[in-house]
């Protein structure tokens, strides 16, 4: 269903070169790099309380193709099971059926690669949780990446001081590292999650016509300024309540994440108000054509949880401290709700502190 060869050929193909620079200095920003990884660790930790199950080494720092090629292998990991249950569910598609099916690889191989050539120039850097086995078979737990063109053109463009801007980053990215390296059970969940997602989508002609006619309202209303993006466009109702389980976990991770950095940023990062300032500013400042492709992309919904996961860890570590806070990522009976982010207070009753339950021995009342 995708030929993952044409999509990085196509997202290495398209996907604009990075900033200029010389060797001595991407060699100097590469070592910095990996060694203000390896300082964030320690911040993040001693400012979270959280400790990881498993040794965590330097960043792996890539360009942009590498970033693109490191993703596709991501997909693969999650997508190829599920998409092999259905190709099995649907046998028998003779030779015209092959054909078709052929062409419509190479079609969403080419849409995967361009979409990533557009995200490969803007991503600082992520935790990538799915990754294919080592020669023995064994799966990897997940790798930190940084993309060092996109990190350097970003600090060039706010004009910032570049280790404070690196750690600043750094200290993000680690942040999603401690989390899934804390809570073994994380990563399993959210990819079973996105597996489910994936079981759900089985449509025939008329769901498939439906939704891409909801597809192309979508982008009407994204032109004319409105709120429509392509992922709720084409999802069904059993996909939208597994999304909303999807987002609530990354909306916890990624506003937790830039509450950590924010936080432990003005004992270690000097400049962290100018930078978090003209970085807020970047991210609103887009062109019109860019702010379509965004919100198309679902990349404006990813900003509002960074927002509204750093209002929901901010508001909790206030009201119960850290070591309550962290309670989320005991189980995925202690992970929030959508609602929940949204109202902090409702998962303090329910998971810090519910009500307590009759003494035994106590008899009902009579009614």
């Amino acid at each position: 269903m995708i030929d993952w060869d044409v999509a990085v050929n196509t997202g290495i193909r398209l996907v604009r070169p990075g900033p200029q620079v010389d060797i001595a200095d991407a060699r100097q920003a590469v070592a910095q790099l990996r060694e203000l990884s390896v300082t964030a660790q320690g911040h993040v930790r001693e400012f979270t309380g959280m400790e990881p199950l498993e040794p965590a080494g330097p960043a792996v720092i890539v360009d942009r193709p590498g970033w693109i090629k490191a993703n596709v292998d991501g997909f693969r990991v999650v997508l190829e099971p599920i998409l092999d249950r259905l190709a099995a569910a649907k046998p028998g598609l003779g030779a015209a059926g092959a054909i078709t099916s052929a062409v419509g690889s190479r079609v969403t191989g080419v849409q995967l690669g361009a979409v990533l050539s557009y995200l490969a120039g803007r991503v600082l850097g992520q935790y990538e949780l799915f990754l294919p086995p080592d020669p023995e078979g064994n799966a990897p737990t997940g790798r930190l990446t940084l993309v060092a063109p996109n990190i350097v053109h970003a600090e060039r463009e706010l004009d910032v001081d570049p280790r404070d801007f690196r750690l600043w980053v750094c200290l993000h990215e680690e942040t999603h590292r401690t989390q899934f390296t804390s809570s073994p059970w994380l990563r399993e969940y959210l990819q079973q999650q996105m597996q489910d997602m994936l079981l759900a989508s089985n449509m025939d002609a008329s769901d498939f016509l439906d939704r891409l006619r909801a597809a192309g309202e979508a982008v009407a209303e994204a032109v004319r300024g409105g709120e429509g993006n392509l992922i709720t466009a084409f999802q069904s109702q059993e996909q939208s309540e597994i999304l909303d389980r999807i987002t609530a976990v990354m909306t916890l991770a990624e506003g937790h994440g830039d509450y950590v950095m924010d936080a432990v940023g003005p004992e270690v990062v000097p400049s962290v108000a100018t930078i978090r300032r003209r970085f807020q500013r970047r991210r609103e400042g887009a062109n019109r054509v860019d702010k379509v492709i965004r919100q198309l992309l679902g990349l404006d919904l990813k900003m509002k949880q960074y927002e509204e996961g750093a209002v929901f860890v901010r508001k909790v570590v206030a009201q119960v401290g850290m070591a309550d806070f962290n309670r989320v990522w005991e189980s995925p009976e202690t992970l929030p709700t959508m609602d929940e982010i949204r109202n902090p207070q409702d998962w303090i009753a329910r998971v810090v502190s519910p009500p307590a339950l009759p003494e035994a021995g106590l008899a009902a009342p009579e009614v």
